[in-house]
């Protein structure tokens, strides 16, 4: 008996990396992983020395922060080229964020009418909504909620207060849905930014004194106490100081379900190395901070980071072209990038680059949205979701991307390889130099059954 598809190479397990390894593939999902003689197939692809890594989960997405639904197609395609064979949005679509049923309703249909890629969806609510909803949207399947304790806008991205945030923790309590804060203090950035403004200042150095350290920090320990009160799931969805990290630690170890994630931006970029290069196009909220890279790649090694992600938002250049770095929109392009970008800094820290990047980009995220064994690991059983990833020295060039935004924070970085293909449910979608799939060809994915705090447990 043969099967449809035996793809060779250098197979990243989560147990081992097997050298002249093969994956068997049947009926769209992994019938078998070994090394040696592989079984008959159907058709096979030897990759050589590549990478045979999980497909890629990037556990922070904006498709629909620009150009609404619609943008699910260039996001996904971008994803695709990325090796992103999973993102997970988050809520906040042009013009309105996912807090009803029916808008998730109709974000699912847009992800089978436009999506390269498969989605998993963020879930919110809005200041002063019943909370009715979220048993309902939960049932549809979303992955996890996400709230935001700063207003950047009173529709698109509202600030839901101490109260309504301690409703949806207990809401949420009885359930493995983590909620998500966007986790900086209101009132200490709007009067630190007014300050900075009336001195005059106007360059990348100005944003993160702007929002200091003490309005992320603030923000993320009062979220973790409303949640360890409410006995729920607080997740911080991105830490830009390692103290973040360590405050979090410390609610895992009294037993609390607490988790931090990491954006790959702030492992590569330094406001005071990079920042007359970039200006704006490397702002980010919470902001980028300098001196930070070393202490963060502790953090991870040491295991208090959850898991990795690319935070991609779809703005065009134009959004940062501005005279001041206050009026600049914040977020980057990150999707295509991700995968690249986590190996090579990896790579440069001496670690097994393919195994930490198949844990912190694959594995981990699979198990933290509930997508776990489906997801996240080359196993027999799970999903052939696949990417393949070459060494080779390669310069990027943001010009040749698929999101179609021309622009980057890593536009003439080197990065340390390459995605060559990208298979979805072991059909091939891209084939290193075309989106070969379809709109459509991605699926909504629901949350399942894996548990974080089953499967983590926290530290002794």
């Amino acid at each position: 008996m043969s099967v449809d598809l035996v793809i060779k190479g250098s197979v990243v397990t989560p147990g081992a990396t097997l050298k002249n390894g093969w994956v068997s593939i049947e009926r769209g999902m992994i019938h078998a992983v070994g090394a040696g003689e592989p079984p008959e197939a159907r058709e096979t692809h030897d990759a050589g020395d590549a990478y045979i890594l999980p497909g890629i989960i990037d556990g922070q997405t904006h498709a629909g922060s620009y150009l609404g639904l619609s943008g699910i197609e260039p996001t996904t395609r971008s994803a695709i080229a990325g090796g992103v064979t999973t993102l997970v949005d988050m809520p906040y679509d042009n013009p309105e964020p996912l807090s009803s049923s029916a808008h998730l309703a109709a974000k699912v249909e847009a992800i089978h009418r436009y999506a390269h890629a498969n989605v998993a969806l963020y879930g919110t609510v809005m200041p002063g909504q019943s909370l009715d909803e979220v048993s309902r949207l939960a049932e549809g399947g979303v992955v996890a909620f996400k709230i935001s304790a700063f207003e950047s806008s009173p529709t698109r991205f509202p600030r839901i207060g101490a109260a309504m945030t301690l409703d949806l923790l207990e809401e949420l309590a009885a359930t493995d849905l983590p909620l998500g804060l966007h986790n900086e203090d209101q009132e200490i950035v709007r009067a630190r930014v007014a300050a900075a403004r009336a001195d005059g200042h106007k360059g990348i150095a100005a944003h993160s004194p702007s929002r200091p350290p003490a309005a992320e920090l603030a923000s993320t320990a009062h979220f973790l106490e409303l949640a360890a009160s409410a006995g729920a799931h607080a997740h911080i969805v991105h830490i830009s100081l390692p103290r973040g990290f360590q405050l979090v630690d410390h609610y895992v170890h009294d037993g609390y379900r607490a988790t931090g994630e990491l954006c790959v931006h702030y492992l590569w970029f330094d406001p005071e190395r990079d920042g007359d290069e970039l200006g704006a196009r490397m702002k980010v909220n919470p902001p980028i901070r300098p001196g930070q890279i070393d202490a963060l790649w502790q953090e991870l090694i040491e295991g208090r980071v959850a898991f990795v992600s690319s935070d991609h938002s779809s703005w065009p250049i134009d959004n940062k072209l501005t005279d001041s770095i206050f009026e600049a929109g914040a977020g980057v392009p990150g999707m295509e990038t991700l995968l690249p970008a986590f190996f090579t800094a990896a790579k440069m820290r001496g670690v097994d680059a393919a195994r930490m990047t198949a844990e912190y980009l694959a594995e981990r995220p699979a198990r933290f949205f509930g997508l776990h064994p489906r997801k996240g690991a080359l196993q027999p059983g799970a999903d052939a979701d696949i990417a393949i990833f070459e060494e080779a020295d390669t310069v990027w060039d943001s010009s040749r991307a698929e999101d179609g935004l021309r622009w980057s924070p890593y536009d003439g970085r080197r990065f340390a390889g390459r995605v060559v293909r990208t298979y979805l449910g072991g059909r091939l979608a891209y084939d290193g130099a075309t989106i070969v799939n379809t709109p459509g060809a991605g699926r909504f994915v629901a949350r399942g059954t894996s548990r974080w705090f089953q499967e983590n447990t926290p530290h002794e």
